[in-house]
C-alpha cells in the first residue's frame, strides 16, 4: 500500500525533477542559439557527467562495493546494459533528433505521448483498468501540452516525417524508461541505477560524438556555468528525481506530473528569453496545472496498490 507521506514525497520528487527539466531545457536551447554548442556533444557530456556525479554521491553515501554489486548479476547488469542504451540514452537522443529536423514544440509534444502510451501498454498487459480519471486527467495532458506548445495553431505541426518519427520514439522511450526501471529499482538504489545509465548511454554515444572534439578556448565562463547547471539540474538531479519518485507513485501518474517540463520550460523562456506567449498557451497552462493537482489531490490513489 501507499502511504501518504511517501505518495507526498513522490510528488514532491517528480514536480522538482520535472521543472529542473524543463529549466534545463531552456538553458540547453540558449548554448545551442547564442553559443552554438552542439547539440550531440552536448548529449553525451552531460551524460557521462552527471552520471559520474551520481555514482560518486553514492560512495559517499554508502561504499564503493555498493557500486559494482549490480555488474556481479547477469541478469541486473543485463537489465542496466538496456536500460542505459534504451531507456536513458534513447530518451535524450530522440528528443534532441526530434528537435534537429523540426522544432522543440512538435519534439515535446510527440515526447508526453509517453502517458498515452504507458496506459495503453498496461492495459494490453491487463494490469490497469481504464478509469474516469484517467480519461480527464490524459485528456488534460495532452490537450494542455498541444495549447501551450503550439498556442492552438495546427499548422505548427507542419514539419519533416522524419521529426514526427524522432519524436514518436522519444516519446516510446520515455514510456520505456518509466516503466522498465520499475525492477531494478526495487533491487538496487536509484542513484546507482540512473548513474550506470547515464555512463552508459553518454559512453556509447562518445564513439559517434567524442566530447573531446570540441574548441574549449572559446569558451567563456558564462558557458561554463550554463554547462554545470545543465549537467547538476537540468539531468543529474532531474533524472534522479524523476526515477525516484517511481518507488513512491505509479508509473502513469509520474509520466503525467512529469508534464510540467514543458510548462516550465516555456515559462522560463517568456521570462528569461523573452519569448512571446499567447492566449492558447495561457489556457494550455491551466489544463497542466488542473491535471497535476487533480493527481495530487486524488486521496484514493494514495491508498492504493502500486
Amino acid at each position: 500500500m501507499i502511504k501518504r507521506h511517501t505518495r507526498n514525497k513522490g510528488l514532491l520528487l517528480v514536480i522538482t525533477g520535472a521543472i529542473f527539466w524543463g529549466v534545463g531545457g531552456t538553458v540547453s536551447q540558449k548554448l545551442f542559439q547564442d553559443y552554438s554548442i552542439n547539440v550531440n556533444w552536448l548529449v553525451t557530456v552531460r551524460l557521462i557527467l552527471a552520471g559520474a556525479l551520481l555514482l560518486t554521491v553514492q560512495c559517499f553515501r554508502k561504499d564503493y562495493i555498493h557500486i559494482t554489486t549490480i555488474w556481479r548479476n547477469k541478469k541486473a547488469a543485463g537489465q542496466m546494459i538496456i536500460f542505459g542504451l534504451f531507456g536513458m540514452l534513447a530518451v535524450q537522443y530522440t528528443y534532441m533528433a526530434s528537435i534537429h529536423h523540426g522544432n522543440a514544440a512538435v519534439a515535446t509534444l510527440l515526447q508526453y505521448l509517453a502517458p498515452v502510451m504507458i496506459i495503453v501498454y498496461l492495459l494490453l498487459r491487463k494490469q490497469t483498468i481504464f478509469t474516469k480519471q484517467d480519461t480527464i486527467t490524459v485528456t488534460l495532458a495532452l490537450l494542455g501540452t498541444f495549447l501551450l506548445l503550439t498556442n492552438g495553431s495546427v499548422a505548427e505541426l507542419s514539419v519533416p516525417v522524419i521529426s514526427i518519427f524522432w519524436g514518436i520514439l522519444s516519446g516510446a522511450a520515455l514510456a520505456f524508461y518509466t516503466l522498465y526501471a520499475i525492477p531494478l529499482l526495487k533491487e538496487f538504489d536509484s542513484l546507482v541505477v540512473v548513474g550506470w545509465a547515464m555512463v552508459i548511454g553518454g559512453t556509447a554515444l562518445s564513439f559517434i560524438h567524442p566530447p573531446w572534439h570540441v574548441d574549449f578556448s572559446n569558451f567563456t565562463a558564462e558557458i561554463y556555468l550554463y554547462l554545470i547547471f545543465v549537467v547538476v539540474f537540468g539531468t543529474m538531479l532531474a533524472f534522479w528525481f524523476y526515477i525516484e519518485s517511481l518507488q513512491y507513485l505509479k508509473p502513469k501518474e509520474t509520466s503525467l506530473i512529469g508534464n510540467l517540463e514543458p510548462l516550465s520550460a516555456v515559462l522560463t523562456m517568456v521570462i528569461w528569453l523573452n519569448e512571446p506567449f499567447g492566449h492558447y498557451q495561457w489556457l494550455g497552462m491551466a489544463c497542466i496545472m488542473g491535471m497535476t493537482l487533480l493527481l495530487a489531490l486524488n486521496k484514493k490513489a494514495a491508498y492504493e496498490n502500486k
